[in-house]
């Protein structure tokens, strides 16, 4: 008998662990992962950067956790010899109707505490990138680039050789039921009994969420975002990380330039619906779950509001001019033969019934389960600080205090 079940091994079900056994040791605690590896799907599939918290509304949970997570992750970093490097970056903006949405990220980055950032004139924009070009930038400091599958990995060994707690490989939830005081997780290799589960299954959150929810009101849509890399030789066209002024019209940031904390530079990504929720390349398919996504009223409303963008989107994944085009808008000179193709990593992204993507974190929970039903970026930056807040949660479901406080750091 566990005192808690968390289902899904990414980052933040690895930090609500850490956390969990950090504040409570005494506690019992299973974390079930369906692959035979940890940080397998979103976690370990993204481009690697430590966010700030400049392009988050005030206030927000993605704000709040955002800080709180950033100077949390730096510091365990510092503690455990995790490689990073606050670096830096450049949000560009290359035309004039992007200059007004420049000034209210400036706003914006002001209110969430980014006091550091530095407004950056056209003219010197390449003293921080010699070859980006713009109109006016925005310089945030605070960014920086790191390998979440090393920080994950580093929150799986202190979480069980420390502190004893237990991770269950090639476990695939298959079923949740309950009784008067417990709850049995069936997976594919067996069961497990609990007091309280938490569901942080990324990908399959709302699946999961399903055998235990009678009514949800948000669905996943997976959204593929699709990278290459600047050839070797081309590498010193990029000194760090080089964003645009994000589009209004569409929930992401577009593509961008990111140095990689192990070497390299990545382009991109682009943003595409994916026909598969673990789809990694162009030709993955899956009809039962692309015609769930169909079949949502929320996710049509959406696909009506967003279809220009989209179809843009689409384009740019099997035109490769086009997306050289899209980066040539910040550095003109990467040509068509200086990238080539690199990895892809699947969003999890939840869509209200309503027609709405969900634009913060977004927690359902009832007696005995918590349900994590959207965490992206900067999911893997607020990890930490998203670990404090459920692990929060589920002491107040178990009427606990906090018995012991521990440093994050191997004995």
């Amino acid at each position: 008998m566990y005192d808690i079940i968390i289902i899904g091994g990414g980052i933040v079900g690895l930090a609500t662990g850490l956390k969990l056994k950090e504040g409570n040791p005494e506690l019992k605690i299973a974390l079930l992962e369906k692959e035979n590896k940890v940080a397998s799907h979103q976690t370990g599939n993204n481009s690697g950067v430590i966010h700030a918290g400049v392009y988050y509304k005030p206030g927000s949970q993605k704000a709040i956790n955002c800080r709180k997570g950033y100077q949390q992750l730096i510091d365990f970093c510092n503690k455990e010899d995790v490689k990073y490097d606050l670096c830096g970056k450049l949000i560009v903006a290359t035309k004039n109707e992007e200059l007004p949405r420049l000034e209210n990220l400036w706003e914006r980055g002001q209110q969430n505490g980014l006091t550091e950032m530095k407004k950056i004139s056209g003219d010197q924009i390449k003293e921080y990138e010699p070859y980006a070009k713009g109109l006016a930038a925005i310089h945030v400091p605070y960014t920086g680039i790191i390998d979440y599958k090393e920080v994950s990995q580093k929150y799986a060994e202190i979480f069980t050789k420390r502190f004893g707690g237990e991770i269950h490989l090639n476990n695939k939830v298959t079923n949740i039921s309950f009784n008067n005081s417990s709850v049995d997780v069936i997976t594919s290799q067996g069961s497990f009994s609990g007091r309280i589960v938490v569901n942080t299954a990324g990908l399959y959150s709302d699946k999961v969420a399903e055998l235990t929810q009678s009514k949800l009101d948000v669905k996943i849509i997976p959204f593929r975002g699709e990278y290459y890399k600047l050839s070797p030789d081309k590498n010193h066209l990029v000194n760090n990380l080089i964003y645009p002024v994000p589009d209004p019209n569409f929930p992401f940031l577009g593509v961008h330039f990111t140095r990689m904390v192990h070497g390299g530079v990545e382009a991109g990504p682009n943003a595409v619906w994916a026909f598969k929720r673990e789809g990694y390349n162009k030709f993955s398919f899956n009809g039962a779950e692309a015609f769930e996504s169909l079949a949502w009223p929320g996710f049509r409303r959406v696909m009506g509001q967003y279809w220009k963008v989209g179809l843009g989107e689409y384009y740019r994944s099997y035109n490769k001019s086009a997306f050289v085009k899209a980066l040539q808008r910040l550095v003109p000179e990467v040509q068509y033969n200086d990238i080539e193709p690199g990895g892809a990593g699947v969003r999890a992204q939840a869509c209200s019934r309503n027609g709405g993507l969900v634009d913060d974190f977004l927690i359902v929970e009832d007696k005995f389960t918590l349900n994590v039903l959207n965490a992206p970026s900067p999911a893997a930056t607020a990890s930490l600080a998203i670990g404090d807040s459920l692990a929060e949660k589920i002491r107040a479901k178990l009427n606990l205090k906090l018995s012991m406080v521990k440093e994050p750091q191997l004995g």
